[in-house]
């Protein structure tokens, strides 16, 4: 299913780390900062650095120094953002939130565990968890209303090429671009009428009561979800496909399961967990009819037949993917594969997937590989392709020509850090900042502090 990934800013990064660092109650609790009116206690200063130690983070610099200024800076964004009235959307954080407690109580096997390990009770940690999650929308919100004018010229990044030291201009590794053309294999119906039988048995054990919804969804389900009981956590309608958001956000008895739905990663039911404002909470059983391997077979003779006519010249690789290829993502793009990490085209080869990353290699430019079985990682099934290398950029130092994209991010990236510095100097200046004795022997990576 569709998951969001949001940016964590460094500042509530750190302040996440406490969270999962164990309270010290042996610390004495002196204010070592304040800022504003606000103070860093002492104790906030060493749980992020014992959790930092215990996960192998290091520090550039003295985590005395440094943690204590990262805290402060964030304390700067979110003043900023009282004064332009920032908000987070209380939906997303809370979704945000139950999917990390989630990926916790899957990870240390029960919620009693995680609590064991926090040293605090769930409702507790539940909270400072939204306290986080609120404060790192708030940061990345005001950073972005900081740099959202940022946008590189061509002169901008030729100027800001010239300018780089030898020893500072990006080494690229090889790189190629390829498109791709794939099928997906025909599924007997008995297959799919199985696995709407299974779906259908779990669906009535569930409403007649034999059953947990979530204890079936551990044992079959599928999805990634299924660690969680297939716990999705709260969600808009927009993060899902449609055919599962209309039938999740139509339900209304958490004693109930839907009806089976169809979606392009397989067929699901789904059962109610709480609605809140305009997300709801769902748990949800995925299964995926599986390919025969005569159906493999025939879908690889297929496309075989296809590569010959389009090494023969009968008709260019665009115009197949264009006609015969059932991927989305590429049919109407020519074929084009676009790297999900860049937008771009262009891939490393660890980035390829790893079937078409073994077809490529030995390949030259305007090669078409022979068909080939590959996993749909996306919607867990196989299918059958072919693809074309369209080319391959050899490794090398970074160029306006070949590299001008990957320049102008650096550009940008480079252009906004500089602004962000120079804003939160600005505020240090207009802020009342004192640092008690003995935390101010300090290089600190902004100016102003000791005034």
């Amino acid at each position: 299913m569709k998951i969001r990934n949001v940016m964590i800013p460094a500042a509530a990064c750190m302040a996440l780390c406490a969270i999962a660092a164990p309270v010290k109650r042996n610390v004495v609790d002196e204010v070592a900062w304040i800022v504003g009116d606000e103070p860093i206690f002492r104790s906030e200063i060493e749980d992020q650095y014992a959790q930092m130690r215990s996960e192998g983070t290091s520090v550039a610099g003295d985590p005395y120094c440094v943690i204590p200024e990262r805290i402060a800076v964030e304390k700067l964004y979110l003043h900023q953002a009282k004064i332009d009235t920032v908000e987070a959307p209380e939906g997303q954080v809370q979704g945000s939130v139950d999917k990390r407690l989630a990926f916790f109580i899957n990870n240390f096997g029960s919620r009693e565990k995680v609590e064991e390990y926090f040293r605090k009770p769930y409702a507790q940690l539940r909270e400072q968890l939204l306290e986080v999650m609120r404060n790192n929308y708030i940061i990345e919100q005001v950073q972005h209303n900081l740099t959202k004018d940022v946008k590189a010229t061509p002169n901008d990044v030729r100027k800001y090429f010239s300018t780089l030291p030898e020893d500072s201009i990006p080494y690229v590794p090889m790189q190629v671009e390829a498109q791709i053309i794939s099928i997906n294999p025909v599924i007997p119906a008995q297959e799919i009428e199985d696995v709407k039988a299974r779906l259908r048995d779990y669906a009535d054990r569930v409403n007649r009561g034999e059953s947990e919804f979530s204890t079936l969804a551990i044992m079959n389900s599928e999805d990634g979800s299924a660690m969680q009981g297939g716990e999705l956590g709260y969600q808009s309608r927009s993060s899902w496909v449609p055919e599962f958001a209309n039938v999740a956000f139509n339900l209304n008895d958490p004693k109930k399961v839907s009806r089976i739905v169809e979606t392009e990663y397989g067929y699901h039911i789904i059962q109610l967990i709480d609605k809140r404002g305009d997300q709801v909470n769902v748990r949800h059983i995925l299964l995926t009819p599986k390919v025969n391997e005569k159906d493999l077979r025939e879908a690889t003779v297929r496309l075989d037949s296809l590569r010959k006519e389009i090494v023969a010249g009968k008709f260019p690789f665009e115009d197949a993917a264009r006609y015969v290829s059932q991927d989305k993502d590429t049919k109407n793009n020519r074929g084009v594969m676009v790297n999900p990490q860049t937008g771009s085209p262009r891939f490393e080869m660890q980035e390829l997937p790893p079937e078409v990353a073994r077809r490529v290699e030995m390949m030259k430019p305007g090669d078409v590989s022979e068909a080939f079985i590959m996993k749909d990682t996306k919607r867990n099934k196989d299918i059958v392709a072919i693809v074309k290398l369209t080319s391959r950029v050899p490794g090398h130092k970074a160029n306006l020509s070949d590299d001008y994209n990957m320049l102008k991010e650096m550009y940008e990236a480079k252009r906004k850090e500089e602004i962000l510095k120079e804003w939160v100097e600005r505020k240090i200046k207009d802020t009342y900042v004192k640092i008690a004795d003995g935390w101010q022997n300090c290089e600190f990576e902004y100016e102003g502090w000791i005034k």
